[in-house]
């Protein structure tokens, strides 16, 4: 299935500009589409999070484009699933939705690879409840009372201090992703306190975001939590809660996320690209074309583009590993 956020991605293609800047080196020299066009061959295997795949795959399609003799795979099994992978020395790099965990440190040193982890956009976290239900925001102790492990939230009603009108006595039924997610991952550190503590009576979507939408559009006392670039995709189908933290209510807007007032919910997300991938000039040159093409990529695909300093932060990280 192609979606309307995979057709806005590759309509850009003619626009973005191919400018990348590894090691140095000019346009034409380091993939580009200079005079001399692009003497890169190879192929980059990436895995990883469901939610930075459709980034990723923009770029791989844009980067072959520009050079194809370059073939670049994008698979997509969860950043736990990937990071597996990743650390066995299976692929080349990784999509994280989260940063990597000691666990999959260990193991990455265990099989002799270095890692740096680059920021390539950043995202929000929203949760998302049917358009009908009255409720516009939600405080992180009133998520956790419906989604932490051990809830006896079964209505609305349940729920400390919220109003949801003649919505008190529904059913809350709930969607959320499955444990190999870097989404499950974020969302119940930053809402229940510890990574992957949860109720265990949702509904497992695994990789699948879109499910979470159609059964929230389908149920008035549906609710979820989904990555930025879904629920902006969706549109009327669902509405995102503003999340009070302590300091009011705050939007998950392009604005709140770039300037970190949208938390716990807002982060960043990753390619980790290993040090073995990097001794090959087709893997920095994808990775500095990702980097110098985030903004276009981004936007069109519905994530939250890197403010400038991060973008510098994250040349320096692919430097740190080729020089």
């Amino acid at each position: 299935m192609i979606s309307k956020k995979w057709l806005q991605v590759v309509g850009v293609a003619g626009a973005v500009p191919f400018i990348l800047t590894a090691c140095g080196g000019n346009a034409s020299e380091e993939g580009g589409t200079g005079e001399g066009g692009s003497d890169l061959s190879g192929t980059i295997s990436i895995d990883g999070s469901s939610t930075v795949g459709p980034l990723s795959e923009a770029a791989a399609e844009l980067f072959m484009e520009a050079n194809p003799d370059v073939r670049v795979s994008v698979a997509q099994s969860g950043t736990g699933g990937g990071f597996e992978k990743f650390c066995n020395g299976e692929t080349d790099m990784n999509d994280a939705s989260r940063e990597i965990g000691e666990d999959e440190i260990a193991a990455c040193e265990g099989n002799d690879i270095a890692f740096e982890d680059v920021q390539v956009a950043n995202d929000a976290l929203a949760i998302v409840v049917n358009p009908e239900n009255p409720l516009e925001c939600i405080t992180i102790d009133q998520a956790s009372q419906i989604w932490n492990e051990g809830s006896t939230v079964t209505t609305w009603g349940d729920v400390d201090g919220l109003d949801v009108g003649d919505l008190s006595g529904e059913d809350i039924t709930l969607y959320g992703p499955g444990s190999s997610s870097g989404t499950f991952d974020y969302f119940t550190e930053a809402i229940n306190g510890e990574e992957g503590v949860i109720r265990n009576d949702y509904t497992d979507i695994g990789e699948d975001d879109q499910a979470a939408i159609v059964g929230v559009e389908g149920d008035a006392g549906a609710m979820a939590y989904i990555p930025y670039s879904y629920f902006t995709e969706a549109g009327d189908a669902v509405k995102p809660l503003q999340i009070d933290n302590g300091e009011g209510c705050v939007e998950p807007t392009l604005e709140n996320v770039q300037d970190g007032s949208y938390a716990p919910l807002g982060r960043g997300l990753y390619v980790y690209a290993s040090d073995v991938a990097l001794e090959r000039p087709e893997a920095v040159a994808f990775m500095n074309f990702y980097i110098e093409n985030q903004a276009a990529i981004s936007e069109a695909a519905g994530f939250v583009p890197l403010t400038e300093e991060q973008m510098a932060a994250s040349t320096e990280q692919i430097e740190s590993l080729t020089n």
